[in-house]
């Protein structure tokens, strides 16, 4: 999953029978990561052993985090009228020109300042 300079069809490939994992751990809190988990924010090596696969089950039913909390997003209109739950999916669906890249944009930044650079947008569909 690199160049792809001089492939050819009917070369002959190497099958590690891996998937594909990316270093977990604290050393890659603050860190960016390309999608074979290597490092691309030119702070050098990452010091971790521990990977975890870019494909796994789903957690448990009983591991599930029962209680129902609200993510609060600091977008007063949204905390407002449609909330956020932690831990959940969120689709944000609109026309050409309504504002979903702003308002992405303010929700990150408002993370960010929360949080002191340790933040985690699990998954926000932009369609």
């Amino acid at each position: 999953m690199s160049a792809t300079d001089g492939l050819m069809r009917g070369m002959k490939v190497i099958d590690t029978g891996a998937p594909l994992s990316v270093p977990v751990g604290g050393a890659t809190l603050g860190r960016i990561f390309n999608v074979l988990g290597e490092p691309v924010d030119n702070l050098g090596h990452v010091d971790t052993r521990t990977t975890s696969p870019i494909h796994r089950s789903a957690p448990a039913f009983i591991q599930l985090d029962t209680k129902l909390s609200i993510f609060e997003t600091g977008i007063k209109v949204v905390d407002l009228l449609a909330p956020y739950r932690c831990g959940g999916k969120i689709g944000l669906f609109g026309g050409v020109g309504v504002g979903k890249t702003v308002l992405i944009m303010e929700l990150i930044n408002n993370i960010a300042k929360d949080h002191e650079n340790f933040f985690n947008i699990y998954k926000i569909l932009i369609s």
